[in-house]
């Protein structure tokens, strides 16, 4: 327990930096940035408490906000993503889920990419719709929301693939 506590920290720690010192120096066209510190979010063990997941969530998307000086967007963003992840996880992996039983290194890339693709179009059209806060600029949204996506699903099955473990 102690060793898997230690894990997420350290984790929890290296996506933020990660996101701070790499990612957040990424803008393609103006609305093209990669946010992979959802992956914190997407791998978090199923069978751990559910509050100190949420809250870790708003710990993660907190950290983002003061680095980013962006007034609680991620925040926000990271604590629905958290709250929704079980509805996602289910519609992802089906029964798997229902018993608890879901391990994110045995499953197939199929079933990866769906379930980080949902989780992270959740987290981006929350953020950008806090973001940019306005109804009128809908197609806006929905572009940065699209965009962003792309890159951050593909680099985040990407950095999921460098650093799985093969149990095989």
């Amino acid at each position: 327990m102690n060793n898997s506590l230690t894990g997420h920290i350290i984790r929890f720690f290296a996506l933020v930096f990660a996101q701070v010192l790499i990612f957040n120096h990424v803008n393609f066209l103006g609305y093209i940035n990669p946010y992979v510190y959802i992956l914190f979010i997407a791998f978090f063990p199923v069978k751990n408490n559910r509050p100190l997941f949420i809250f870790s969530s708003f710990l993660l998307g907190l950290s983002i906000d003061l680095f980013l000086d962006t007034g609680g967007i991620h925040a926000a963003a990271s604590v629905l993503a958290a709250y929704m992840r079980p509805v996602i996880l289910k519609s992802s992996f089906g029964t798997v889920y229902e018993y608890q039983s879901v391990r994110f290194n045995a499953v197939s890339f199929g079933v990866k990419i769906t379930y980080i693709t949902l989780l992270v179009i959740a987290h981006h059209l929350v953020l950008f719709s806090l973001e940019i806060f306005s109804i009128s600029k809908i197609l806006l949204i929905l572009q940065k929301t699209l965009f962003s996506s792309i890159f951050t699903i593909l680099l985040s099955i990407i950095i999921s693939i460098i650093f799985s473990r093969n149990n095989k």
